[in-house]
């Protein structure tokens, strides 16, 4: 009775300290432990056969799983349960006749259970059952609660989510035990979550089609027990030509019955696929003209609901995801949502806001909102992001809660301007914590789905987005760095973890500088900075990590690592060589150099690699599963939409004469010699002690050799030599022989036929200063990741935070809680990093920032945008807003470069240290790096790399 008692309390307690990601399950077993598995025996698995059938369903997927892992498959009853030392009894709470009875017979009590939203309970007891000593129980408050609870055992027994979807192997173990348990998760935090499968032709359509002959149930009931794996519960189906409803009566049916919540996508009304006005319309999809058949077509959408659990999609978009005609108005669109919900009425036969609905403020329709249309309080508003995962508008905490709530659709695929992305993950986890925690902490807490494409390659942000959704309390700041260790250990074990967390942390910042589909021979710079060559060459050295840890993993998993970590390390890294090459190719044709046709055929071979690495993905992975899942065209747009299939870039075969002749190139400049004469090396300076190369280069087919002559001053790699095609030499400087003050020189390297070409060089010595940790500045800039800061001034509630890995170099800074705002003084929340100026005069000062939008219309005072504000040293803070002038081709550029870069002017007085500060003022507002310009500054994509004082 005491074992009882204890049972019961701690239930009804447990909800007040829920635990989440502790592991219940070991291989050592113990006095106290529950059996699952051991020396050829299971436990067996009871149940009542008028539970739900989704949760019997999933029950019998549980018996599999335990043979999965313990090679010993369970025996399942759902009567004349048997005598027996452990047993698994799995219900549902007020469905499960089994369970009924035990909480009748006192044995349980689940009281808290009463209402809850799909909350589980995995439970150890004694004596519950006559003939069973020990009992594993797994309750839920509804169906998704049961099936939740189920799967978190199967997950926490080795069963990877990712099973079927990336064929992470199962982790095979001896025997199975339970430790003394209470385990709860508790309920989720966001209602529906869900994703939507699209765009999702030529790939995961031509997979569908040989796999399953179409997007039928057979094809879905993989996808509805992914969901359920991941805790989710809502779908947007496939829709592009295809409908969920019409092209298989069974796919609703299915979904109901595992509890998989479906909608229709944001363009899609009434449980109406787009494709079906295609199919079954009549007259033009124009409510004005056509409205009585546009009634009856949607009629038939709610009558073919029956019953199954539905959020239905109102409002009213063009016909193909396109905005209304331009004689729509506000009165026609509330016109529209008004007939729509008495067809609800009228068929299902009970009050509209009986039946949940959602209306999607999708692009232009925000407008409609903006401009005053409401819907009644009980619809959702799914409110969205810009498609390229900026959050567009998010609930005005002022207003009165709506009965409805809020959603959010997100994007991790896309199909439109400024450049369809479909290929590849490129999606930061960070910066989906990031917006996701703006739209939790403003109540827009309904629906999260997530529009994720072909489902692969998008594995591990969709597993981020559906755990994050559950609660994000479980995924803080703090515990954000180690998700992606926590992945990696769930699919392939803990032993290469951090390793492979790594790379998963790295390939997503390395992919999301630019989408793979926007990456041209001219995003980076080629001399600046060495960018292009330092950034291709990061992505190779983390494809030879990658294989690395591939050879060393257990054969088992190569096809799972392949597909989740190596495939888009290796594809990504061949596409930025791709463009490496080509760009030094055309350089190269311009300079005359005789290893263009070199590059012109490399490029020819890596644009065959990208071919051949996506058949190994279609042919040789898991024998073939995945063929045409790569389909995704992504190389040789021109425009917004993809091309019908890869187009090798355009590369430049020349001739080069029988003889030699010299060309030189020097690092920091495109010009080069024979056709500049006054060539330049950037500044040597004594704090950085640089080192530069000069590219000697020949012209004809003939070598060469040559000879530098220079001051002694200069430490110069190889001075003599010959050249057969190209020789890279580095210039540095021998400090101890440096005079105090910038000093000029000379270099001058001799070639073939007396051909001399001179080098400019300045040695830029101040002599002994005093700048240990300070930013110092060099050849006219200072560079500084926004989380170096050297001073961080809080106040009151407001916290700068750091949040690890978001952005394109390194990590990103803002200040918490995100519903704060704060108010300009002296003593207002600022950044502060000591800077060292060697001039007076005008500076710039340029802060890169991740791409938010004002996500709350905040303010008016010249135009809607976030603020912060700037300031050097005492003077007063210039107020940014990041948002000032905005239009289309603004926006573009920030999607396209990811980063919004805003610039503020300063004079500095003297030289020498000073202070610069970023100050607090709008929330929202994401700082990645600082690029302070005190003079012309080459191109770079990224901006240069950080400063340091090497003093």
């Amino acid at each position: 009775m005491k074992k009882l008692i204890a049972l019961i309390i701690s239930i009804l307690t447990l909800q007040n300290g829920i635990l989440y990601g502790g592991n219940y399950i070991t291989t050592q077993k113990e006095e106290s432990a529950f059996t699952i598995a051991e020396k050829g025996k299971a436990a067996p698995i009871f149940y009542a056969n008028d539970d739900y059938p989704g949760v019997i369903r999933v029950i019998k997927q549980l018996s599999l799983d335990i043979e999965s892992v313990a090679n010993i498959k369970p025996e399942v009853y759902d009567r004349n349960y048997p005598a027996t030392d452990f047993a698994i009894i799995i219900g549902t709470y007020n469905k499960s006749s089994l369970i009924k009875k035990l909480i009748e017979q006192n044995k349980i009590d689940f009281k808290n259970l009463e209402g809850r939203w799909e909350q589980f309970f995995i439970i150890t007891a004694e004596d519950i059952m006559p003939g069973v000593k020990k009992a594993l129980l797994i309750v839920g408050s509804d169906k998704r609660g049961t099936i939740f609870g189920i799967y978190d055992l199967s997950e926490k027994m080795g069963i990877s989510p990712w099973y079927w979807w990336a064929d992470v192997p199962v982790k095979k173990k001896e025997a199975v035990y339970v430790k003394p348990v209470n385990f709860t998760m508790g309920e989720p935090a966001v209602q529906y979550r869900g994703i939507f499968i699209n765009d999702e032709a030529p790939a995961l359509t031509g997979w569908a089609y040989e796999k399953f002959s179409g997007f039928n149930h057979q094809f879905y009931q993989h996808v509805f027990e992914l969901i359920l794996r991941l805790k989710g519960n809502f779908l947007w189906p496939a829709m592009w030509g295809k409908s969920f409803f019409d092209d298989d009566s069974l796919n609703h049916k299915l979904a109901d019955e595992y509890g998989i919540v479906i909608s229709t996508s944001h363009h899609e009304p009434m449980m109406r696929a787009h494709v079906e006005w295609a199919r079954y319309g009549k007259g033009p999809w124009n409510y004005t003209k056509n409205d009585s058949v546009l009634r009856e077509f949607w009629r038939e959408g709610i009558k073919r609901m029956n019953g199954y659990e539905s959020i239905v999609t109102i409002g009213m978009r063009g016909d193909g995801d396109e905005p209304m005609s331009r004689d729509a108005n506000i009165a026609l669109l509330e016109r529209i949502v008004d007939d729509q919900r008495k067809i609800i009425e009228e068929v299902t036969g009970k009050k509209a806001e009986g039946t949940p609905q959602v209306w999607a403020l999708y692009k232009e329709v925000q407008e409609y909102y903006d401009k005053g249309m409401r819907v009644p309080d009980d619809v959702t508003l799914l409110l969205c992001d810009d498609n390229w995962g900026n959050i567009r508008k998010l609930p005005d905490l002022n207003e009165k809660p709506r009965k409805g709530g809020y959603g959010i659709y997100y994007h991790y695929d896309y199909v439109g301007g400024p450049r369809n992305y479909k290929w590849i993950n490129t999606n930061q986890i960070e910066r989906v914590w990031e917006q996701m925690h703006l739209a939790f902490e403003y109540g827009a807490r309904k629906i999260w789905i997530v529009n994720v494409g072909d489902i692969k390659p998008m594995e591990f942000p969709i597993d981020f987005f559906l755990d994050y959704a559950w609660n994000p309390e479980f995924i803080p700041l703090e515990k954000l760095g180690e998700y992606s260790y926590e992945w990696a250990k769930e699919q392939f074990g803990e032993k290469y973890a951090r390793d492979i967390a790594d790379i998963l942390d790295k390939y997503t910042k390395y992919n999301s500088r630019r989408k793979p589909e926007l990456l041209s021979p001219e995003t980076y710079s080629l001399v600046n900075f060495r960018e292009f060559e330092r950034v291709t060459e990061e992505y190779k050295n983390l494809y030879e990590k990658a294989k690395m840890i591939d050879r060393k993993l257990p054969a088992e998993y190569h096809d799972a690592y392949y597909q989740l970590v190596l495939h888009p390390v290796e594809a990504s890294s061949n596409l930025y060589e791709l463009y490496f090459v080509t760009a030094k190719n055309r350089m190269y044709a311009k300079q005359k150099r005789v290893l263009t046709n070199q590059t012109a055929q490399k490029v020819k071979e890596l644009f065959e690699r990208d071919s051949l690495i996506t058949e190994y993905y279609h042919t040789k992975i898991a024998g073939g599963k995945w063929n045409h899942m790569m389909s995704q065209t992504h190389i040789g747009y021109t425009y917004w939409q993809q091309p019908d299939k890869n187009y090798m870039p355009k590369i430049e075969i020349i001739g080069n004469p029988n003889k030699s002749e010299m060309g030189v190139a020097v690092e920091g400049t495109e010009d080069f010699y024979p056709d500049s004469k006054s060539l330049a090396l950037p500044a040597f300076e004594s704090v950085y002690k640089q080192k530069y190369y000069i590219e000697i280069f020949n012209r004809g087919q003939k070598p060469f050799d040559y000879k530098i002559v220079a001051d002694d001053i200069f430490i110069i790699e190889n001075s003599t030599g010959t050249v057969d095609t190209e020789e890279r030499i580095f210039v540095s400087v021998d400090w101890q022989k440096a005079k105090e003050g910038n000093n000029n020189y000379v270099i001058k390297i001799s070639g073939p036929d007396d051909d001399v070409c001179a080098i400019n060089a300045v040695i830029k010595n101040p002599g002994k200063i005093d700048c240990n940790n300070y930013f110092v500045e060099t050849n006219n800039y200072i560079s500084i990741e926004a989380r170096d800061y050297s001073r961080k001034i809080e106040s009151g509630n407001i916290k700068w935070i750091t949040i690890p890995n978001l952005g394109r170099t390194s990590s990103a800074v803002t200040f918490f809680p995100v519903t704060a705002e704060v108010e300009l003084t002296n003593e207002s929340p600022r950044l502060e990093y000591d800077i060292y100026l060697f001039k007076k005069g005008e500076i710039n000062v340029n802060v890169y920032l991740s791409p938010t939008l004002d996500f709350n219309d905040h303010h008016a005072e010249d135009s809607i945008g976030l603020r912060f504000a700037v300031s050097l040293d005492d003077e007063k803070p210039v107020i940014v807003n990041m948002h000032k002038g905005v239009n289309l081709k603004l926006w573009e550029k920030w999607v396209a470069d990811n980063i919004n870069i805003q610039q503020t002017a300063h004079v500095v007085e003297n030289p020498g240290k000073h202070v610069l500060k970023i100050w607090a003022i709008d929330p929202g507002v994401v700082i990645q790096k600082i690029v302070i310009e005190t003079g012309e500054v080459g191109y770079s994509y990224l901006g240069p790399p950080e400063s340091e004082c090497r003093d």
